[in-house]
């Protein structure tokens, strides 16, 4: 298949344009999501979060991803 590829100049003169801040068509309504959420409604805290961490240090990212230079 053709792949297309798009630099980076190309993309940012094209994010201004009108077609860009227009939603697709047929996309679902999901408030807070792809609609603007209720003046009611409150961003709900996941406890289960990835950056919630009680009690452990954090040990940054050269820890998690070590490269030899």
């Amino acid at each position: 298949g053709t792949r297309i590829i798009y630099d980076r100049k190309f993309l940012l003169a094209r994010r201004n344009s009108p077609m860009a801040k227009t939603p697709p068509c047929h996309l679902p309504n999901i408030p807070g999501v792809t609609s603007p959420g209720e003046a009611g409604e409150e961003p709900k805290e996941d406890s289960n979060s990835l950056n919630h961490q009680e009690g452990k240090p954090s040990m940054g990212d050269d820890a998690q991803f070590e490269m030899d230079i």
